[in-house]
């Protein structure tokens, strides 16, 4: 199986960010870490293996991006608004620099986003934004909601990155530009993020949007194991 490192200086971030991608041809999934991780966390805790076989038939190219969450929502030495304007620069990152890279290597415009847990957050959010780039979003166990991280604070900014929020209030033109968007939703029944995550299918249902709704019975599901199970249902 194809597997190449590679990296740049982003000018929007100000610093080298690195990604790992696989195979050849086929459809782009982008990956992102969980929480504080790294984007080899995927290939450690073997999502990669287990989407392996649509990799080596040519039907998925899989590339695992990095974050800067502990320069951003995790960051609790600077001032909550600072970390909503480094998350805003890495925004920045994912949609002019990195989601074009990928488009033009791939020849595609068909993206598939995916996260878990944190990472959840950043492949719905990147999805809710940017219609136009991304297809589909499979989100697993997912956080959707970033006021937790702010302290009490607020603005326009956090506000513009808090799905929870800006999703309900979505106009006729966002919502018709959103129903090109295929979004999966899922999780254990014995998630202790499951009722956030119902919450969510369901603002996403209201919307009139295209969404899977999971909830997985008798199981946390918020754990590696599940994901891997469950992942190379949905792409590509």
């Amino acid at each position: 199986m194809h597997r190449e490192y590679s990296a740049w200086d982003s000018p929007s971030l100000g610093r080298r960010m690195e990604f790992l991608w696989f195979g050849t041809t086929g459809r782009p999934l982008l990956i992102f870490p969980t929480a504080a991780s790294k984007f080899y966390e995927a290939e450690d805790f073997l999502l990669i293996n287990a989407l392996a076989p649509k990799i080596q038939a040519g039907e998925l190219q899989v590339i695992c991006c990095d974050t800067v969450n502990l320069e951003s929502w995790y960051n609790k030495q600077v001032p909550p608004l600072v970390r909503v304007a480094r998350h805003e620069q890495y925004d920045t990152y994912l949609r002019h620099e990195l989601i074009p890279m990928i488009q033009n290597r791939a020849q595609r415009s068909d993206l598939i986003t995916y996260g878990a847990s944190f990472g959840a957050y950043h492949a719905m959010n990147l999805a809710c934004r940017y219609p136009e780039a991304v297809k589909r979003v499979v989100s697993f166990s997912g956080v959707y909601d970033i006021h937790s991280f702010l302290d009490g604070a607020w603005n326009d900014s956090a506000y513009f990155h808090c799905p929870t929020a800006y999703v309900p209030n979505m106009d006729d033109g966002w919502v018709a530009r959103l129903r090109n968007v295929e979004f999966v939703v899922a999780t254990g029944e014995q998630d202790t993020l499951v009722d956030k995550n119902r919450e969510f299918i369901g603002i996403l249902k209201r919307k009139g949007l295209n969404v899977h709704g999971e909830i997985w019975p008798g199981v946390f599901g918020h754990d590696w194991p599940y994901w891997r199970q469950h992942l190379p249902r949905f792409v590509p």
